[in-house]
């Protein structure tokens, strides 16, 4: 570790620098943006590659984006140490705001955040959303922004996954949070080559499709994109209606071409449009469904969504959970706000104090377990429309 500091600074004086970079590796690494502040010598170590590489427990860590990441800034939690380290904000664009709808992909020690949806001043009508075609990168070793090559196709609400150090995506549109239906589909299907930093077209979808799931299965052979939205209709002629899929489509890697799996849902059965994450397995991926307060599991064997169970405690006040999959289980999150009254007291302007509820499932010991953390957020926000992604560093 002496190589990490310049010049052979001093770590920590009266200790080797060797035996300072294993007291500092003992630090959650949700901490690491505060100590870097401390001398010139801890920021080299606790960003060098190499310290990284040394630490010999895997940081898993969540990411929440409240909002569009060029205002908000987003915070990563690590819920051993139940702390929360801020992330810089991302490179913005004076020209557009409201950024929602995106892909936050891990990728090695580093973040993408793919396409999405926002409003653009220089389009007209200036309050009908447009799909982006913008790639950023986060690293983690310098803990800083980078705009990367651009997808081929603008998209938000987009089927995503990784496969042996690229990035696929599929289908998308761009649907805005802030309207319930609408927004367009396309069926454009692409590639990113993170070492040439270049996207590649692919295939397209069988049909145009939004909303939907990627993941890699069958041994990663294949690319499976799963449910979404294609078609629509109007009741009365007035109100958007959204077409969901029953099935699920898939390409093989080898021949390129896209088949269609039947129906998921059996005669007569609703169809579920819960949101949708897949938890990674060597030998098979497996797919959980977080539909209101139950979670269903996908069988691939026999094609169905089944029963798994439900959350032991409902999001209050109709509101809804963040569902994400960390280190192999299933984090489902609400953002409970309260009225801090010895702080409204002071101010005429109420400040409030929120609380960050996780109910975390383990699918293999079908067993349930719960953090609460105090909110880094001093706003409401909505668990419905915020971005989830962890990471393992």
């Amino acid at each position: 570790m002496n190589s990490v500091c310049d010049g052979g600074a001093t770590v920590i004086p009266g200790l080797p620098n060797d035996v300072a970079a294993w007291i500092l590796s003992k630090v959650p690494y949700s901490h690491h943006a505060r100590l870097k502040s401390t001398c010139k010598s801890w920021k080299l170590l606790l960003s060098s590659r190499s310290f990284l590489n040394s630490l010999n427990k895997r940081n898993h860590l969540l990411c929440i984006f409240p909002q569009d990441p060029s205002i908000a800034s987003p915070f990563l939690f690590d819920p051993n140490a139940l702390a929360w380290c801020p992330l810089p904000p991302m490179p913005c664009n004076p020209h557009v705001y409201g950024l929602c709808n995106f892909a936050a992909v891990p990728l090695g020690p580093h973040l993408y955040v793919l396409g999405g949806s926002l409003f653009d001043t220089r389009s007209f009508p200036i309050d009908r959303p447009s799909p982006s075609s913008a790639t950023f990168r986060f690293n983690f070793h310098d803990f800083s922004w980078e705009p990367r090559a651009p997808m081929l196709t603008p998209r938000g609400s987009f089927a995503c996954a990784v496969v042996q150090g690229r990035i696929l995506v599929a289908g998308g549109g761009s649907r805005h949070t802030m309207f319930g239906a609408a927004g367009t589909r396309i069926r454009s299907v692409e590639r990113y080559e993170v070492g040439r930093d270049r996207w590649v077209a692919m295939d397209p979808l069988p049909g145009f499709r939004a909303g939907c799931v990627g993941f890699v299965g069958g041994g990663g052979r294949e690319f499976w994109v799963v449910g979404g939205y294609g078609a629509s209709r109007t009741i009365s002629g007035v109100f958007p209606v959204d077409e969901y899929y029953r099935d699920a489509v898939v390409m093989g890697f080898e021949g390129g071409a896209w088949r269609e799996v039947g129906d998921v849902w059996g005669d007569g059965e609703r169809v579920r449009v819960g949101k949708i994450v897949v938890v990674d397995d060597d030998e098979c991926p497996t797919l959980f469904m977080l539909d209101g307060n139950e979670i269903l599991r996908y069988e691939m064997c026999c094609n169905r969504w089944v029963y798994e169970c439900r959350v032991p405690r409902k999001a209050p006040y109709n509101s809804s959970f963040g569902f994400v999959v960390l280190a192999g289980e299933l984090y489902v999150v609400t953002h409970l706000c309260v009225v801090d009254f010895s702080e409204t007291r002071r101010s005429r302007q109420q400040k409030r104090a929120g609380t960050v509820f996780i109910q975390i499932y383990d699918p293999k010991n079908k067993s349930w377990r719960s953090l609460v953390s105090k909110s880094p957020f001093n706003y409401p926000i909505d668990i419905n429309s915020a971005v989830f992604s962890s990471i393992s560093l």
